[in-house]
């Protein structure tokens, strides 16, 4: 099998509204990166239902070859992959000319829901661990007609005593398959590890590196020690910047460096492309010849139990006597993850009813956490929501009672039809009471208590009490509000009569120069296009969000 020299490339995730966008910064720098690398569901179909930048990207392949690289696929954990999922997976890397497929070993997601944030669990690094994560290696390359690369994985708590790198050479060794060196998931374990960054790198087999990842993370420090957090969104550290000159000349199979600038302004994207792209040169080079490696390993799994005892430690249930700390800072970072995938949805119920460490660890242990990954299709959400109710049973709150309705009534209202004469996804609607005064408490106490925790390094939850009393005293309905969906939750503007009856006129068909040129409506409607709930020209506006 022939694998072809595909350069320095860019990362997409395919959102609508994510920064960068590849194909819009080629056009303009042709010649800075070769490829693209994209994240999406297995299924092709689902891919395309899903993610707005799909078509971009198929239309762009002439110029743009694309590395699929999901993050809906277990490489890790209590359950092989199913069959139908795979052969999904290999027929989107058969149609888009993927010439491989690449992903972290780790358990991404248990009967279809992927961990919150995509935080995925990497394997115990011991020898059931490694006997797992060759079982699910394996099962995978046996569908797939492309070469599978397996990537070393994010490891913040130590779990076994095999170094990282070790067990990935381990890992190649039994399986065959690639290897994708992430320099930052490198750096996350050298630090945990409390080793040099360019620790043990003689026990990596260089030759069998195809593709290397840079990326953004934020080192924090913990006691005496220091923990590195993988976050696209971040500056790439200068550490990662060192490594890769350190390791590159010794790559001489190598395929690919991708830079994973999710999140990345064009500008600050541009800069470290630049600089990629003197350590990367265009030009072709000969095609790598991979010989298939039959193995006669067994596609068989240890015990399912070990996989949620490791899910229970992370995630507050049970003690754990190996690194503690390690798994206090990543319990840390897996409940801020969680804390934003709910605000998403729940923000103002999240502050009321979870808004500090030791409520997000009961949420974490509770069963309806678990009962997420019950194969019944339930969003986080909704959990989350069952959970709120529960609360409510146990200790009544007339609050979380009130912020509880409102939210679910808002999640359905968000699912509804848009007005088609308002600005693209949005809709009004008025609520029985007047939350007003709660939504605009949460945004002002969590904005006093992050300048707070700057000064004092520490984030003082007994404040969020200011957010309980607004809670219980709602103001007299009804409470008119303009809503619209977005990736970052559901976007509300509060609607006076002067805006109401700005929006209520477009919707009955006035356009906005007729409102802009109508006495009592003109200043509304100049307001209301400020806040993007009517255009000029139907493109989509940004109204503020809720907290």
């Amino acid at each position: 099998m022939e694998l072809p020299w595909l350069g320095l490339g860019l990362s997409a995730n395919l959102d609508a509204r994510a920064l960068p966008n590849p194909w819009q910064l080629h056009a303009r720098f042709p010649d800075l990166f070769d490829f693209v690398e994209y994240s999406a569901p297995l299924s092709l179909a689902e891919a395309r239902a899903q993610a707005p930048r799909m078509q971009e990207l198929e239309a762009n392949r002439a110029t743009l070859p694309v590395l699929f690289h999901p993050v809906h696929l277990n490489l890790h954990g209590p359950q092989l992959e199913l069959a139908r999922n795979l052969q999904a997976l290999d027929a989107q890397a058969r149609a888009l000319g993927s010439p491989w497929v690449g992903n972290d070993v780790g358990w991404w997601h248990h009967q279809g829901s992927a961990f919150p944030g995509y935080l995925y669990i990497p394997p115990s690094l011991d020898a059931q661990g490694l006997d797992d994560a060759v079982a699910h290696a394996l099962h995978v390359q046996s569908a797939l007609s492309v070469p599978l690369a397996l990537e070393n994985p994010a490891v913040v708590a130590r779990r076994g005593s095999m170094h990282v790198l070790a067990f990935m050479a381990e890992l190649h060794a039994r399986t065959g398959c690639p290897l994708i060196l992430d320099l930052g998931h490198l750096l996350a374990f050298q630090l945990t590890a409390g080793l040099p960054v360019d620790a043990a790198l003689s026990e990596l087999p260089l030759e069998a590196v195809i593709e290397i990842h840079l990326a953004g993370g934020v080192v924090s420090a913990r006691g005496e020690r220091r923990f590195y957090v993988d976050d696209h969104t971040q500056p790439v550290r200068e550490e990662l910047f060192g490594l890769l000159e350190q390791v590159l000349p010794h790559c001489k199979r190598l395929r690919a460096v991708c830079f994973e600038g999710d999140g990345h302004p064009p500008e600050i994207a541009l800069g470290t492309l630049r600089r990629l792209r003197a350590l990367v040169p265009a030009f072709a080079r000969d095609p790598l010849t991979l010989e298939p490696r039959p193995s006669k390993e067994k596609h068989t799994l240890s015990s399912e139990a070990r996989s949620w005892k490791i899910f229970e430690a992370l995630y507050g249930e049970r003690e754990v006597h190996e690194d503690p700390e390690g798994h206090a800072a990543e319990t840390d970072h897996r409940l801020a993850v969680l804390a934003e995938s709910l605000d998403r949805a729940f923000p103002l119920t999240r502050l009321l009813t979870a808004g500090s460490r030791a409520q997000l660890l009961a949420f974490g242990r509770s069963p309806e956490l678990r009962n997420f990954f019950d194969g019944t299709g339930r969003e986080l959400a909704q959990c989350f929501a069952a959970f709120a109710r529960r609360r409510v049973r146990e200790k009544p709150d007339a609050g979380v009672e009130a912020a509880l309705a409102f939210e679910s009534w808002l999640l359905a209202q968000s699912s509804l039809p848009a007005d088609p004469q308002l600005a693209r996804g949005v809709r009004v609607a008025s609520f029985p009471s007047d939350l007003s005064e709660l939504v605009f408490a949460a945004r002002a106490v969590k904005r006093n208590l992050a300048g707070r925790a700057w000064g004092s390094e520490r984030w003082d939850t007994a404040a969020l009490e200011s957010v309980a009393q607004a809670a219980r005293r709602p103001g007299a309905g009804p409470w008119w509000i303009a809503i619209r969906r977005s990736p970052e939750g559901i976007e509300t503007v509060n609607l006076d009569a002067e805006l109401l009856g700005v929006l209520r006129a477009a919707s009955a068909g006035a356009t906005l120069a007729e409102l802009l040129a109508e006495p009592r409506h003109a200043e509304g409607a100049a307001r209301a296009q400020r806040l993007g709930l009517l255009t000029s020209s139907g493109s989509p506006g940004s109204p503020q969000a809720a907290p």
